[in-house]
């Protein structure tokens, strides 16, 4: 009987003495700095030569899997960067970095007739909530997601024709919701009422009009909770709870009637007339609207972002009640649009206006650790995922994407699904528990949800399986099927790295070819044409071979100048 043996990647075999010898390679002569850059022969020749340990394949595999953007050369901090996500929790990462398999996407009847302004869940009743523009709040059945009712939201402060919400956000430990207004306002609704989202507090004379919202408690305190919110003047601005199971809020008199709501000021606030709660506030945003606002528990710190180049994003640490907040900025060339945190990989993810995904480092202002490669157009939304160790990014162009953090490559691309409005407001919502993922197009609601696969069990193609092909150079193998989907697979374990759907539409990919550097693939189809993408799933160029016809490709020849198609009408 076969025995099989899987002989193990260079960087698992190597040694701590090894990689400070790697390490030298990058030190000029008598400089303790690490300046040097190595293009792929120099790298190759000058590893072989110094550790010993390896083949020059080996060090030229090692070498393309580092320089993943085909720039030519890699520097120690790209390879330890890389050397350090491959090394660490490799079992975890082999379970956790499985493709999603998405169900086919569905459309949600929903009541909304303007812009939906946020999705959220409710742990404690199994619910979901949207909320849009004109006050409609919606509640869904978490199980079979039927629409159980909608409520129009009640403000006294405005008429309800005037009424318009920017944003809402569950507080879980105290069963309320919070809602923004216009109207320069956050009103708290209680859940468990008699009358149900009955108004309990009002807080209002904020000095601009809030239109980003975020809550936390402390998982083990859930008294300690954090309120944060920013808003259209570029002010991030905090109400720290101290006993929020108590009261969020303490009651004027007891000559106030007990089901009425208490109004409270934002200048009585800041002042401290409140003893369950203080407030911080910093304005590095100034002039620019704070378009995502979280408090990180684990670093005591708030984070936004904003369309500044900058401040596009900043980072507030708390270091006391009475102590102002301590802010550190970072740039980018066209500033952020929206931003999410992964708790266990202390990663800052941000949706670019450059069409790029950065991964940040708290800790680290200078630049990011991770630039992510492969939309067109400005990503409007990121989120992690977070079991998975994976990040959701979707973009102008209605293009989505999957990206795994460990080697931090596209592992999934989706388009082609979604609503083709020309101009509309784009909000992600994953819900991890049911690995559902909520995408709103202005009032329209979508739903992914990921199928569960059983055990360790890789799911294959959904419909016939139509050309394969080896790439040598990252020891994958590609397929293609029917429905115009192509999947790698790594060809030592099975495993599915990466999927592209919907790669000519509707029409079946008839066969692939590679080019001679093995970083392009070639995908024909039956409508005509050829295009040739990357491996992060971009089409860099489409071929109309059928001259407009739909017409049968058999082959494809890549030729050193020359692209030979080859088929019948």
């Amino acid at each position: 009987m076969a025995t099989e043996v899987k002989a193990e990647l260079l960087e698992s075999r190597l040694s701590m003495e090894d990689f400070m010898k790697m390490q030298s390679l990058f030190l000029l002569s008598g400089s303790s700095v690490l300046p040097m850059s190595m293009q792929r022969a120099e790298f190759v020749e000058r590893c072989c030569s110094v550790i010993g340990r390896g083949s020059q394949e080996e060090y030229g595999h090692l070498f393309d899997s580092v320089d993943v953007s085909r720039e030519g050369w890699v520097d120690w901090e790209r390879l330890a960067t890389f050397l350090l996500l491959c090394l660490s929790n490799k079992e975890e990462h082999a379970k956790a970095a499985a493709v999603p398999h998405w169900r086919p996407a569905r459309t949600l009847p929903t009541p909304h007739r303007d812009t939906i302004h946020s999705i959220t869940h409710l742990p404690t009743s199994g619910r979901y909530l949207s909320v849009s523009k004109e006050g409609t709040l919606a509640v869904w059945d978490e199980k079979n997601l039927t629409l159980l009712r909608n409520h129009r939201l009640s403000n006294d402060s405005v008429k309800p024709k005037d009424l318009w919400v920017t944003g809402m956000v569950v507080l879980p430990n105290v069963h309320k919701i919070a809602c923004s207004f216009t109207s320069k306002e956050i009103c708290f609704y209680d859940l468990l009422s008699k009358q149900e989202f009955s108004l309990q507090y009002k807080l209002h004379g904020l000095h601009y009009t809030p239109i980003s919202l975020h809550y936390w408690h402390h998982p083990q305190r859930p008294e300690q909770a954090v309120l944060s919110f920013g808003d259209v003047g570029g002010q991030v601005s905090g109400v720290c709870f101290r006993s929020a199971l108590i009261s969020l809020f303490e009651r004027p008199s007891a000559a106030v009637e007990q089901d009425s709501a208490v109004s409270i000021s934002w200048a009585e606030l800041q002042q401290g007339c409140h003893r369950c709660c203080y407030t911080v506030t910093h304005t590095a945003h100034t002039g620019h609207w704070v378009r995502t606002v979280r408090f990180l528990g684990s670093l005591e710190a708030f984070v936004s972002c904003s369309s500044s180049a900058q401040t596009s994003m900043v980072l507030a640490w708390r270091e006391g009640e009475t102590r102002p907040l301590r802010v550190a900025t970072f740039h980018t060339e066209n500033g952020i649009i929206d931003l999410d945190y992964h708790p266990g990989l202390n990663f800052i993810a941000t949706a670019g206006e450059n069409n790029q995904v950065c991964l940040w480092n708290p800790y680290l202002i200078s630049k990011p650790v991770g630039v992510l490669r492969g939309h067109v157009t400005s990503v409007v939304a990121v989120r992690f995922m977070l079991g998975k160790k994976q990040l959701i990014s979707f973009s102008k162009d209605k293009v989505l994407r999957v990206w795994d953090m460990a080697t931090q490559l596209c592992v999934q691309r989706i388009a082609g699904i979604f609503p083709k409005t020309q101009e509309c407001r784009t909000l992600l919502f994953f819900h991890e528990e049911r690995s559902r993922l909520f995408l709103s197009f202005n009032s329209a609601l979508l739903l992914l949800e990921a199928k569960k696969e059983s055990g360790r069990r890789v799911m294959s193609h959904e419909s016939a399986v139509t050309c394969v092909l080896y790439n040598s150079l990252f020891r994958q193998v590609v397929s293609s099927d029917a429905s115009s989907a192509v999947t790698c697979w790594l060809m030592d374990t099975g495993q599915k790295v990466k999927q592209f759907h919907r790669c000519h539409g509707d029409a079946e990919i008839s066969t692939m070819a590679l080019d001679t550097t093995q970083t392009r693939l070639f995908t024909a189809g039956t409508d005509g044409v050829v295009k040739v993408w990357d491996f992060n799933g971009h089409c860099h160029h489409s071929l109309n071979a059928g001259r407009g016809l739909a017409v049968e490709i058999a082959q494809i020849l890549v030729l050193k100048r020359t692209v030979l198609v080859l088929g019948w009408e």
